[in-house]
Order: C-alpha cells, then sequence, then structure tokens
C-alpha cells in the first residue's frame, strides 16, 4: 500500500518564534528541527525562500526577512499539525520533472517511476501509439510518458474535474507545445473511451482496503480518499480495469497496474482470468510486489 508518513509531534509548542526577530538559516533550521523532521524543514525553508538546498549549506549566516521568517513559521507550524508537505509548498519532484499538486490530487512517490519504467520498454520511441492513462490525478504517468515518447497519442482520465485541472496545468507548463499529445478527458474509469483501442492501459487506482488503519495515519489522512481505497482487500479497482481493458486493448497491447505489497498474486490472477498472456509482477526498488502487467493475446 501507499507508505504513510509518520505524523509529526504532538503536544509540543513551536520552538519557531512566532514574533518577528531576526534569525539566519542555520537558526531557522535548529529550531524547526526540534518540532519535525530535518528533511521536511529543509525542504520548507528552501520554500520559503524560494532557494535550493546548495544556498542554505552555503550561507547559513543569511538573515531572513520578516516575510520569509513569518511564512517558514506558518509552514513548519502546518506541517506540525499533520499536512503533507507536498501540498504545503504546492508540488513534487517525480521522474525528474517538478509537478504542481494539490489536495484534489493524490502526492506523487516513487514508487510509481517504476510503473512508467515498465511502460516505456513496451512503448517504441519512434511509432505513434496509443496509451490510455486511468485516474490521471496530477497527470504524472501521462506526462512523464509523453516527455519520453513524443509521438505517443495520450488519453487521460479521471473522474474528478479538480484533478483534471491540475494535470492540465502540469501539462501546460512541462510539455511547452506538446500538451496537445495528452487528451484530458472526465471518465470514470472507460465510460467515455469505449470506442478507443489503445496500444497500453496504464494505472494507478485506489488499492488500499477500506478498514486499513493506514488511511487514517500520516499523510494518508489529508490526500483524497476516493483516490486511495477501493472496497475489501482494495481490489474493486484493480478488478474492473483488468476485465474491462481486453475490450480496450488492440491485439498485443498492454495492461500496466501498480497495486499494493500484497496484491501481486490477486493482480496475476486478475490479468490470467481476463485472458491476458505473458502475466508477471515486478518490484520496486525495496523488493516489493508493485507493478503487475500483462499482453491482450493477439489471436
Amino acid at each position: 500500500m501507499r507508505e504513510a508518513v509518520i505524523p509529526a509531534k504532538a503536544g509540543i509548542h513551536s520552538h519557531v518564534p512566532s514574533a518577528i526577530t531576526s534569525i539566519n538559516i542555520a537558526k531557522a533550521l535548529e529550531h524547526a528541527r526540534r518540532e519535525i523532521d530535518s528533511v521536511d524543514a529543509r525542504v520548507l525553508l528552501q520554500h520559503a525562500l524560494n532557494s535550493n538546498r546548495a544556498h542554505l549549506t552555503a550561507h547559513p549566516e543569511r538573515v531572513l526577512t520578516e516575510a520569509e521568517q513569518q511564512q517558514f513559521h506558518d509552514h513548519v507550524a502546518r506541517r506540525k499539525s499533520g499536512d503533507p508537505v507536498a501540498y504545503i509548498v504546492g508540488e513534487r519532484e517525480f521522474f525528474g520533472l517538478n509537478f504542481n499538486v494539490t489536495p484534489a490530487v493524490l502526492i506523487p512517490r516513487p514508487e510509481t517511476e517504476l510503473l512508467i519504467e515498465q511502460a516505456l520498454e513496451r512503448l517504441p520511441a519512434n511509432l505513434s501509439i496509443r496509451v490510455l492513462d486511468l485516474g490521471t490525478g496530477s497527470g504524472i504517468i501521462a506526462i512523464a510518458i509523453a516527455k519520453h515518447r513524443p509521438l505517443a497519442e495520450i488519453s487521460a482520465v479521471d473522474a474528478s474535474e479538480n484533478a483534471l485541472e491540475v494535470a492540465k496545468e502540469n501539462a501546460r507548463r512541462l510539455l511547452s507545445g506538446r500538451v496537445a499529445s495528452i487528451k484530458f478527458i472526465r471518465s470514470d474509469w472507460f465510460d467515455a473511451v469505449a470506442n478507443t483501442a489503445f496500444d497500453m492501459i496504464v494505472a494507478n487506482p485506489p488499492y488500499i482496503d477500506d478498514d486499513d488503519p493506514h488511511l487514517a495515519q500520516g499523510d494518508l489522512r489529508f490526500e483524497p480518499r476516493e483516490a486511495l481505497a477501493a472496497g475489501p482487500r482494495g481490489l474493486s479497482a484493480l478488478a474492473h480495469i483488468a476485465r474491462n481493458a481486453p475490450s480496450r486493448l488492440a491485439p498485443g497491447g498492454w495492461l500496466l497496474l501498480e497495486h499494493g505489497y500484497d496484491q501481486g498474486i490477486a493482480c496475476r490472477d486478475l490479468l490470467t482470468a481476463a485472458g491476458f498472456s505473458s502475466v508477471a509482477t515486478h518490484q520496486d526498488l525495496a523488493g516489493i510486489d508493485r507493478v503487475t502487467l500483462g499482453e491482450r493475446c493477439v489471436s
């Protein structure tokens, strides 16, 4: 399942001064690290200063302006209350790109990069191929594929209009003049793309059990529940996609699914039952089952 971030410590008064007094980078980080994770403190200060890690390291004596200090103080307070860093700063790096994120979409996580890698291995760079991204969210999968396969024709669907607006803005920023290579569609899974045959379908659907206690912990508390939870055992969306994908795939087309750490066997069974061949599960860098894929039989 998606890993939860441990909530910030409760019951401790902030050591970041509420009154505005002169404070430099070193002191600001020292105060913040008493309240929140060290990496979170650095990222939040970088954002408040519109700077980077190298600048913080090279200029520890640099004094924050009143506005910078207030913004950093507010950021630390929000993080201490549990707000995800990505929502506080409004962005998250994924596959070498900086994506805008809001509470309307899931926070991109590094394990999803395996889904991109497996997709690119099966998408020729010199052909115009048709790709469907189901539940696009902030658009990370569709945009990453478009960046590396510029000839691809990509349809990115989501049931949330707010999520699609985030995805469209990310495409405008990150793809420049090639934004037209992605068609963003409001759709409940396959409903609005029923008459199209794709060469590949990719999806990072909700796959957490409705009763999983992690949904009430860490960053997951703040993310859209409909993008996280999917019925008993978390298999409802995965089963729906596996069952309906063959009729939307061209012969020889691929289906790639991201799933939870304990769902590899179940996903292989779902794809096999749906008639896919070459069914296999790939592990992420932590050695955890993460992506299951299969090919639609030619005959």
